[in-house]
């Protein structure tokens, strides 16, 4: 009678419960290794050892081990059941093969960390016809030449890194069709010839890295049908031809690990759609730029990880990667920014690896476009803990939380970021540019392009632009000097500067001067300015107007009584000024190198003056405190800079200290 629909999977269940725990523990239960009672030879040991095939069969293996025994020639006698001889680490050069073809059984011979310098010493008698794996690791071969390894012909495994070769015959390789596994990583090969492969249809693993080539063939690997894993990692690559993974169609696994490429190599990793895990590690990129990895829709895991000059990631660099399920990118120190919309359509991703950047805040948005995530690590970041953390109360494991800590704003340094609450956030934050995300000097020969790229996350978004030294539109080909870029939402504004020296062959890119203006009569704008600034810049000032600056110390949330004193030195202290007159009528608002850095220099040198008073009171509250600017304009009619400062002279007195006042435009 035939079992009822229920039954059977119900037998079914049982099996797979049997297969997937009892067999383990058996496995696991297995001893090391086990007596050989057989006659070995003198200090060699011979025990049954487990063994797995390339297949990752196991097997218990009668095993010969001579390592470490500075032999100089071939043991013996040697058992004829002997499946593995070991013999790592002697001083063999040359080798009795005729010995070993009396061993029916040999499937696996370790002869690394020894003398041969030639490999018709190894394979130039009689064949082994049972041999699965060579270890000739860490030998002095230097050339393989036509045909080496013929009389090998069920080889799967060969090991010859580590070696010094430069040089490989096209035909070295002929005769090892069963080859599954080819390791001639760490030698001194400067390029990669198509033939060496004409004759593995069926290998799996290849290992070229650590060889100084510095570019891949055209349709290198074309031969390659069946390769899964390629690692091509400290190699001295700059880039890669759009072909040059032409006809990998099965690879699953791809590393670049430790090269010189400058960009994601986006045209030719198209040409493996089957890829699941990419290493792009330690590699000379700066940015991970839009539409870098989109649609390699088998894509599970992704390593960006220290890369000394990555500064920011960009808009949907990351899209449509629907099975990326692990992300790494860590160890950057100049990794300061990612796009808000970087991530793109990365539904099943449950790990993001964060740590040890330079990031300030990650996104609320990232966050709201990975629906999957299960864990985030953040420590060893400079976080802001402030309206762009908002996410940090949702349900998502943080790696190393004790870790992961704030270092903005002062009131929240040094706290968890786990531990603080939302309402300990403010709704809406000042831009901030990355301090590591521009040089602060750059040196452009003639002929040479110069790029400069300003980030910087705020909410809300802010607006970014360039205020460059002549105040023109357009960069000519003798511009040299301070190139400031500025950030500005509705709380305020933050800025970076870049000097660009002795350059005359800048690129013409199209940087704005940008002008407020409003149809109110006086209006007034204000920021909040965080404790511990030494300089703040007002831009966008328009000529024959009448401006006058406040700035108002305020409480922190912490203190509950301030004294009289206290309070009277925190009343607000204001400078007036007015500034000149256009020098000459202009179809837009230009302002002149010189009035800028008048004006500019004297609003600075007056705010810092004011700071520096409030600050060195010695009656002050010495909690932490927020300050607000307000810039408020009066009137249309002024020619001349006027400074007025409120407050006696012997407050005024105090501030004989040097002063850093830095320029921006």
């Amino acid at each position: 009678r035939k079992d009822s629909p229920l039954k059977l999977k119900c037998k079914q269940y049982l099996l797979c419960v049997f297969v997937c725990v009892c067999v383990p523990l058996v496995v696991g239960s297995l001893p090391h290794s086990l007596p050989w009672h057989v006659s070995c030879p003198v200090r060699c040991v011979c025990q049954i050892k487990p063994w797995f095939s390339s297949d990752s069969v196991y097997h218990e293996a009668p095993t010969v081990d001579c390592n470490d025994l500075l032999l100089t020639k071939l043991p013996s006698p040697i058992p004829l059941n002997t499946h593995t001889l070991r013999l790592q680490s002697n001083l063999l050069s040359d080798l009795d093969t005729t010995a070993l073809h009396r061993l029916p059984n040999l499937t696996d011979l370790d002869l690394s960390q020894n003398r041969f310098s030639r490999v018709r010493a190894i394979t130039q008698s009689s064949p082994l016809p049972s041999l699965l794996s060579l270890h000739l690791e860490e030998n002095h071969l230097s050339h393989l030449p036509e045909a080496s390894f013929s009389s090998l012909l069920a080889l799967q495994e060969l090991f010859l890194s580590h070696n010094n070769l430069h040089s490989i015959a096209p035909g070295a390789f002929t005769g090892l069709d069963s080859l599954l596994r080819l390791h001639i990583n760490n030698n001194r090969l400067t390029t990669v010839d198509p033939r060496w492969f004409s004759t593995l249809p069926r290998l799996e693993v290849l290992m070229l890295g650590g060889n100084p080539v510095e570019a891949l063939p055209e349709r290198g690997f074309l031969a390659l049908k069946s390769l899964r894993s390629l690692v091509l990692g400290g190699m001295g690559l700059r880039g890669l031809a759009e072909n040059a993974l032409e006809g990998l169609q099965d690879l699953e696994s791809l590393s670049f690990y430790d090269n010189q490429l400058t960009k994601v190599p986006t045209q030719a990793l198209r040409r493996v759609p089957g890829l699941k895990f990419l290493d792009l590690n330690k590699n000379r990129i700066k940015l991970i730029q839009t539409g870098d990895f989109r649609d390699m829709v088998h894509l599970k895991e992704l390593g960006l990880n220290n890369m000394d000059e990555l500064v920011s990631i960009e808009r949907a660099a990351l899209e449509n990667l629907p099975e990326l399920t692990k992300l790494e990118i860590t160890n950057n120190p100049r990794l300061s920014y990612i796009h808000p919309q970087a991530f793109l359509q990365l539904s099943r991703l449950e790990s993001l690896m964060l740590n040890s950047n330079s990031l300030s805040a990650l996104h609320q948005h990232i966050m709201l476009s990975l629906p999957n995530l299960q864990e985030v690590s953040l420590h060893s970041n400079p976080l802001r803990c402030d309206c762009l953390f908002h996410w940090s109360v949702r349900v998502v494991r943080f790696i190393q939380p004790q870790a992961t800590l704030c270092s903005e704003p002062p009131e929240l340094r040094a706290r968890r970021v786990r531990e603080v609450s939302s309402r300990e956030m403010s709704a809406s934050c000042l831009p901030m540019i990355p301090t590591n995300s521009l040089p602060s000097y750059v040196g452009v020969r003639e002929g040479s392009k110069l790029v400069l790229h300003c980030r910087a996350l705020a909410d809300p978004q802010p607006e970014l632009y360039w205020v460059i030294p002549s105040g023109q539109n357009k960069v000519t080909s003798s511009e040299a000097g301070l190139y400031t870029c500025i950030a500005e939402n509705a709380l305020g504004a933050d800025t970076r500067s870049v000097t660009v020296g002795t350059g005359r062959n800048l690129p013409s890119t199209r940087l704005s001067w940008q002008a407020i203006y409003s149809s109110a009569h006086t209006p007034t704008y204000t920021t909040r300015i965080l404790a511990g600034t030494q300089s703040f810049n007002l831009t966008h000032l328009q000529a024959e107007t009448f401006y006058r600056v406040c700035l108002h110390l305020g409480i922190s949330e912490g203190t509950k009584h301030i004294s009289r004193r206290s309070r009277e030195s925190r009343k607000p202290r204001c400078v007036s000024f007015q500034t000149k007159e256009a020098p000459e009528p202009q179809s837009s608002l230009q302002l002149s190198p010189e009035l800028t850095s008048t004006v500019f220099a004297y609003m600075l040198f007056a705010v810092i003056m004011l700071v520096l008073t409030v600050y060195c009171d010695p009656e002050k509250d010495p909690g932490k405190h927020h300050t607000t600017l307000l810039q408020e304009v009066k009137s249309n009619k002024a020619l001349t800079i006027n400074e007025k400062t409120e407050g006696s002279n012997e407050s005024q007195s105090k501030q004989k200290d040097k002063l850093l006042l830095y320029q921006n435009c």
